[in-house]
């Protein structure tokens, strides 16, 4: 890898499917730890879901190995307790309780391996769901978030796996900070984290904004907004582009940008609240102003003003993004039907550097043989292995 590795010589061992579970992993991955994707024999079946399943494998299993195991033969089973051995994270993402039918659960595992933090990816955490199913969508439906991004009575997914990925986000902070204990301690934990409640925590503005207002919050298209001009707009070609006038002295340069001196000159709006009371007779002649500029003109117009503005973009926009590619933003990709493209990197910089690097997404069980060997394998052993089936190598 080339970029910062803060995490190097971290050794991860992975027991994940869909989006929560490898996202943990490779948020560790792209920050240089050694992670072993443990995936079933044939693969895992997230490498052949279509539609909006399609991204999933490649977005979030970059800079990872692949070992093909089948956990239920014994052999198999023994192969995953020797990778969990030597490893100091495990990462699992299976139904409650799954881990534990198997002898993979933290109680087993911590007895051989006192230092290992042992990261649970769940639905919810414990109490009385615990034992549910969830999914992204689930949590969004049950914690308020779909309320809150819908119209009125039309609860609304987000347009992407945000609890899924947020979720795992969550997992990775309660891995570093237990790995800041063991510092002092010697010892790993268990550490969890889980859908319903990472929702809870999204939406947890909107429980406060009650308990302030004594008024439950609207959903987001029908809010009273903080800012009196904080919309998208219709353009002169069609280009729609939101902007945001979030403080007093961004108005005065707004209305001075835009010679908008009648607005100005109204001291009665002058304040960001009175402008918000007054938003059905300021709103229509900010319409209008906008529709009268192309988009790309009224975007050299506002660049480099302080006044927040966005074209509205779409995913497949960000391939050609000026600023992700001269930012590092996106790294290359190799995918397993050997093309290449490119894909979002860590969102974060350290030391003046983005922790990205070019990837080859792994084939199914395309280091199995070279993870068994540095598991003291010989190659004896593992050639009966893969004979048996309990475990499998790329080709």
């Amino acid at each position: 890898m080339t970029g910062p590795q803060p995490l190097k010589n971290l050794k991860v061992v992975e027991f994940t499917h869909m989006v929560m579970g490898p996202a943990v992993g490779a948020i560790l991955a792209s920050l240089g730890a050694e992670v072993v994707r443990v995936e079933p024999i044939g693969g895992d079946r997230t490498r052949r879901l279509i539609g909006s399943g399609a991204g999933y494998f490649p977005m979030y299993n970059r800079h990872k190995a692949s070992i093909c195991l089948d956990l239920k033969s014994a052999d198999g089973l023994a192969v995953a307790r020797d990778l969990a051995s030597s490893a100091d994270i495990l990462i699992e993402n299976y139904r409650p309780g799954a881990m534990d039918r198997l002898g993979l659960g933290y109680q087993a595992l911590s007895a051989t391996n006192e230092r290992l933090i042992y990261c649970s990816e769940k639905g919810f955490l414990p109490g009385p769901y615990e034992e549910r199913t969830a999914l992204d969508e689930v949590a969004q439906m049950m914690g308020g978030l779909a309320y809150m991004t819908g119209p009125p009575g039309r609860p609304l997914r987000a347009g992407s796996s945000v609890i899924d990925v947020t979720g795992g986000m969550f997992g990775v902070i309660a891995i570093l900070a237990a790995v800041e204990e063991r510092h002092r301690t010697g010892r790993g934990q268990k550490v969890q984290s889980s859908l319903f409640e990472t929702t809870i925590y999204l939406i947890g503005q909107h429980m406060a904004q009650l308990a302030v207002t004594g008024k439950p919050a609207a959903p987001m298209p029908a809010r009273i907004s903080a800012w009196a001009i904080y919309d998208v707009f219709e353009t002169a070609d069609d280009k729609p582009i939101f902007i945001g006038v979030v403080t007093d002295a961004l108005w005065e340069k707004f209305c001075a940008l835009f010679g908008l001196d009648d607005l100005w000159a109204d001291e009665s709006i002058r304040e960001n609240t009175a402008r918000v009371l007054a938003r059905e007779r300021i709103m229509p002649q900010i319409r209008t102003l906008v529709q009268t500029w192309k988009r790309d003109d009224l975007i050299a117009k506002l660049e480099g003003t302080g006044l927040p503005f966005a074209p509205i973009g779409r995913p497949e926009d960000m391939f050609d993004d000026p600023h992700l590619l001269a930012s590092g933003g996106l790294e290359p990709v190799t995918l397993s039907d050997g093309s290449t493209t490119m894909l979002p990197s860590l969102p974060i910089e350290m030391n003046g550097a983005r922790p990205s690097a070019e990837a080859v997404l792994p084939q199914a069980g395309a280091d199995t043989r070279s993870v068994l060997s540095r598991l003291g394998y010989d190659a004896a052993r593992i050639e009966a292995l893969l004979a048996s089936g309990a475990v499998e190598a790329e080709g």
